[in-house]
């Protein structure tokens, strides 16, 4: 007896170090950047004038929220990485603020504003969350989300819910979805790189007068995809090797703007595929036949791609040639031994 409650004492240990070694690692807790300018929770992010707050190493485990208006958070090319739940950093109904530097990572939200304005998140990396970055709550507005790489964010790289911003200059890969806007209007997006979505590059749900221009949106399941969606401006944007390069049904999509109204709309990968017998426009480099898309959407002024042509390349291999050359009969000569007297 005294045998077999022994064995059943060992089992009962090795199954609470066998749990204890697999149990999912739980937050350790928040870090507070508190209105009064103090910070708790950490050493591991400082300041010395309560304006500008520096990592000054990477944080596990651990959120932050952000209490406090007007200032900096310069994550200095640091890492906050989280286990896949939780928020990464808050900001609610904050304004003025800047977000930089930083590397954001296992989170379900990277950075979440709400009912925040005015601020401004740019250089950053968010990576493998559920969100890279969401704006929410109607009054998130006139935000800038610039110059970040936002990449394998598993459902959206940024969600926009109900406000107006400016996104531009983003690189966002590998996401279900690369920018999603549900009931939002007078966003302007611009300049982004939006590439390998599983199946949206860019959605728009319910969104009226945004601008969509200058980007760059492949090989995604739909380019752009348009829901209840009206009186948006697409243009000057490249859909290159889309399955779809817009998606959204004449029901579900309602008329929208594909061209700058001064005579220029986007480039098509696959217009020549559909309009084997389009010829170009005196050379404006138009298109002479609309790529339509449904009875209510069409581009009359599709883009035909601009290579370079010889008569361009030819000047510049001539100097590259004469300044190779140079460069070459210098090194010669600098390399001749001078001859020593005496």
């Amino acid at each position: 007896m005294k045998i077999v409650l022994l064995a059943f004492v060992l089992v009962l240990l090795s199954t609470a170090v066998f749990v204890r070694f697999v149990r999912p690692v739980e937050a350790s807790g928040t870090i507070y950047i508190r209105a009064d300018g103090s910070v708790e929770g950490t050493t591991d992010i400082s300041t010395v004038d309560n304006v500008t707050y520096t990592f000054t190493d990477n944080i596990f485990n651990q959120s932050i929220v952000v209490e406090r208006d007007n200032i900096v958070v310069d994550g200095a090319g640091y890492t906050l990485q989280g286990t896949g739940n939780g928020t990464g950093i808050t900001l609610p109904g904050r304004s003025n603020m800047t977000i930089k530097n930083m590397n954001i990572r296992a989170f379900y939200f990277g950075i979440y504003l709400s009912g925040s304005s005015g601020n401004n998140v740019s250089g950053s990396n968010m990576t493998n969350n559920s969100y890279g970055i969401a704006l929410s709550y109607f009054s998130s507005s006139n935000n800038s989300i610039t110059r970040n790489n936002l990449g394998n964010n598993g459902k959206v790289g940024i969600y926009i819910f109900g406000s107006f911003n400016t996104l531009s200059g983003n690189n966002i890969t590998n996401s279900s979805c690369g920018i999603e806007f549900y009931y939002s209007s007078n966003n302007m997006v611009n300049g982004n790189s939006i590439t390998a979505s599983h199946y949206w590059g860019v959605w728009l749900s319910d969104s009226l007068n945004n601008s969509i221009s200058g980007n760059s949106i492949t090989n995604s399941q739909y380019g752009i995809y348009l829901s209840y969606s009206s009186n948006n401006s697409v243009y000057h944007n490249n859909f290159i090797g889309n399955t779809y390069q817009v998606g959204g049904t004449i029901e579900t999509s309602s008329s929208n703007v594909w061209d700058d109204g001064a005579g220029k709309g986007n480039y098509w990968s696959d217009y020549e595929e559909r309009y084997p017998d389009a010829e170009e426009i005196d050379g404006s480099g138009i298109w002479n036949i609309p790529y339509v898309i449904d009875e209510n959407n069409k581009d009359n002024y599709p883009i035909i791609p601009e290579f370079p042509t010889w008569t361009s390349i030819l000047p510049m291999l001539i100097v590259l040639t004469i300044a190779l050359a140079i460069c070459k009969r210098r090194l010669f000569k600098n390399s001749i031994p001078t001859k020593v007297s005496g």
